[in-house]
């Protein structure tokens, strides 16, 4: 469970000490800070980042509304007015107060306010959560749109998911991309395509050829050279200064 931390600012010890008495019989509600003026609960504000303030109008130095006016409006937490006066009620929900409670408080209308501030919560969080969903379901879009290849042909543009290709290797001004099989031109530097795909799948052999990994069935020692199997049976040379790499990346375990 997330306790809902909150901060009560009220001048008077026995109207904070009422507050908190009916805060305790609540389990999911944590009083972090008790303020007794409008400096002192700024200064709480911003280095204890409640969830809820209980905020008492008429308080020394600062009043409850000079205290909103002094931080930032998307740190503000929820605030909830406490005060012995109801004439503030209009000017407390233009602050965007969530609630507003008069003194003497009765513990079945704090209670609907605590009912309030969990609802609220439960929305919000929602809306957030949804929101972190959506950023990175765009960003696994944007990533698997990075690694798909367009090569153009004569009736358009043939477009091949990444996990398709076997390897590639470098021809004069272009990239042979062979998928099972067949052998697909593309105008592109092998080093602009290493850098568009997945570096824990693909890698490059030597200069002129970059090997998807899954598709290495074995490796084979010759007169002191690495050669990389693939399953179709294509031996690709692995160069000496790269060696080290792919034998890293070969013993990388899955994802």
């Amino acid at each position: 469970m997330n306790m809902i931390r909150v901060v009560i600012a009220d001048d008077e010890p026995l109207a904070r000490q009422g507050i908190r008495q009916l805060i305790k019989k609540q389990q999911d509600f944590s009083v972090v800070g008790e303020t007794r003026n409008g400096k002192e609960t700024v200064r709480s504000l911003r280095e204890l980042e409640p969830d809820v303030l209980f905020l008492d109008v008429q308080m020394p130095l600062l009043d409850g509304f000079d205290v909103l006016r002094q931080i930032d409006s998307r740190k503000l937490p929820i605030v909830i007015f406490v005060t012995a006066y109801d004439e503030f009620a209009v000017q407390a929900f233009e602050a965007q107060a969530l609630d507003y409670l008069v003194k003497p408080l009765e513990e079945f209308r704090f209670t609907q306010a605590l009912e309030r501030v969990r609802k609220w919560l439960r929305s919000a969080r929602a809306v957030e959560l949804s929101s972190r969903l959506t950023a990175i379901l765009a960003t696994r879009k944007a990533e698997r749109l990075k690694e798909r290849v367009f090569v153009p042909t004569a009736s358009g543009d043939l477009i091949l998911d990444a996990e398709e290709i076997e390897w590639i290797e470098a021809d004069n001004y272009y990239a042979a991309i062979h998928v099972r099989g067949r052998r697909h031109l593309l105008r592109e530097s092998l080093a602009s395509l290493e850098q568009r795909l997945d570096g824990s799948r693909f890698v490059r052999a030597h200069r002129s050829a970059i090997v998807n990994i899954d598709c290495v069935r074995k490796l084979r020692k010759a007169a002191g050279e690495t050669v990389l199997v693939l399953n179709d049976g294509v031996g690709i040379t692995v160069s000496r200064r790269r060696r080290e790499q792919v034998m890293r990346v070969l013993r990388r375990p899955s994802p």
